[in-house]
């Protein structure tokens, strides 16, 4: 996947999303553990916190809504207090649950997790799996139907609690293909045919494997379980691997795509593919390719593992994220694609932060230069002496390390958002150019001496002058070199 994660992100718009399915109460209960019962040999945990989130299809709408859409939640609650917490809290994000039908007879599902010093102890799960009664069924039914009606793109949460029974999923493909909008299905275990008529299905590995009836270790197995999934439903297959991204298989394609992403520490997976579900459904509602709707499902994903809990999901954190994931060959750019997209970092409120020079043999004073630099706003650009420049600056023994080369190098740091080459003497065009609110430069310099500085403080900016580290400096590196040569 080569798009720019970043513009595939900014072409998010506002949708209406239709999220059907089992809705669920995700309760967490923390404490402490420092004893074992004299009862039986298991821990002991004294309780500190308790804390409750919308969790299963509800969960899924809530991240739809923090992405901006507008979102209308069909599933089954029971007639309880569990079930009238979760729709109020669905309401307080906004969610619509009209769709939300009350079934006297059957528990609201609730999953509750114990948690000792961050880690899972116990889960323990309250539901009732039968299946649905005739008059909810039937309501359920007319739930999902008026709900796709005023859909732009429709997600199906399928965790084998009974609410999407072959009635409900019927209504919902029919419906959908209708009105010719995309269906995204986060499968659970068992018969996948059930899901013809769907855009694409969303399994993990484990789901592929059950749906498919044979194991998908090894990439040519994975083909194989893909290519039957697709037969069976006739929907294209999008399964997510963790740490390797989103394997997609279209129907009638030669071959699967592979759409990476990079991996992060892993702090809670719970609610990782809710966050794909919801990202993918809002990217097809908004005209992207489904490879494209994978790479902004990845991203999704990536933000959500590494909070606690289901997480939290907006346009920001899509954002940050694609920021995050962005090579180093993205990151060198031309003047014109940095000022784009510097004026974008400003539109959505971020700082954007300048700094330059010619970063020939770099060394820890210069790392330490560019890692407060980025800590002065949200968007660090540095302008890099061209070859030319340099030669005229430094004499035409320099630079020791071509532009290009001197361009990946920095690209590689993390605190580094984009690199631009500049070929004037002083990199006062290019601050003109990106307008940053920040320009940092080294202890060598006083701020009324800084190249831009006047610039930027006539537009309401600041200039941050970060101290030396030591004597480090390339001429000084340069020149003990040379003597030590001699």
């Amino acid at each position: 996947m080569t798009a720019d994660l970043a513009g595939l992100v900014a072409r998010l718009t506002p949708a209406r999303i239709a999220v059907i399915g089992d809705v669920m109460l995700d309760r967490w209960v923390s404490g402490r553990v420092a004893r074992v019962s004299p009862e039986a040999p298991i821990p002991v945990l004294e309780i500190q916190g308790e804390r409750s989130m919308a969790g299963g299809a509800a969960n899924v709408a809530a991240k739809a809504a923090g992405l901006g859409a507008e979102v209308t939640l069909a599933g089954v609650v029971g007639d309880d207090p569990e079930g009238r917490e979760l729709a109020r809290m669905a309401r307080a994000s906004g969610i619509a649950t009209g769709g939300l039908v009350t079934d006297r007879g059957r528990p609201t599902t609730v999953k509750t997790r114990l948690i000792a010093r961050h880690q899972q102890v116990l889960r323990t799960d309250r539901e009732d799996r039968t299946p649905l009664h005739r008059a909810t069924a039937s309501a359920m039914g007319r739930a999902a139907r008026e709900a796709v009606e005023g859909a732009d793109a429709v997600i199906v949460e399928d965790y084998g609690k009974g609410a999407l029974t072959p009635g409900v999923l019927r209504e919902i493909f029919e419906t959908a293909a209708r009105r010719g909008v995309p269906v995204v299905v986060d499968p659970c275990c068992g018969d996948f045919t059930r899901y013809a008529g769907a855009t694409v299905l969303t399994p993990n590995l484990a789901e592929a494997a059950a749906g498919a009836g044979m194991p998908v270790d090894g990439d040519d197995r994975l083909e194989t379980a893909l290519r039957r999934l697709v037969e069976m439903t006739g929907a294209a297959v999008a399964v997510t691997r963790d740490a390797r991204g989103i394997s997609l298989l279209r129907p009638g394609a030669e071959r699967v795509e592979p759409i990476p992403t990079q991996a992060v520490d892993v702090f809670d997976v719970t609610g990782a593919g809710d966050a794909v579900a919801a990202a993918m459904a809002l990217a097809l509602a908004a005209g992207l390719d489904l490879a494209e709707a994978c790479a902004v499902a990845n991203l999704a994903g990536r933000a959500v593992v590494q909070q606690f809990g289901v997480g939290e999901l907006d346009l920001a954190r899509l954002r940050r994220e694609a920021r995050a994931v962005t090579g180093p060959q993205r990151k060198f750019v031309d003047r014109t694609t940095a000022a784009a997209r510097t004026a974008q970092v400003r539109a959505e409120g971020g700082t954007v932060v300048f700094t330059n020079g010619c970063f020939d043999i770099l060394h820890y004073g210069h790392a330490q230069l560019l890692q407060e630099a980025r800590a002065q706003g949200d968007f660090l650009v540095v302008g890099l002496n061209s070859d030319d420049s340099v030669r005229r600056l430094k004499g035409p023994g320099r630079p020791l390390v071509p532009e290009e080369q001197r361009a990946s190098m920095l690209a590689l740091y993390p605190f580094v958002d984009l690199v631009v080459l500049f070929d004037e003497d002083t990199p006062l065009e290019l601050v003109l150019a990106l307008r940053p609110d920040v320009i940092v430069k080294g202890g060598d310099y006083r701020p009324e001496d800084v190249v831009g500085g006047p610039e930027i403080l006539s537009w309401g900016g600041r200039v941050h002058i970060v101290p030396l580290v030591g004597d480090l400096s390339t001429s000084r590196i340069v020149g003990r070199m040379a003597e030590e040569g001699s």
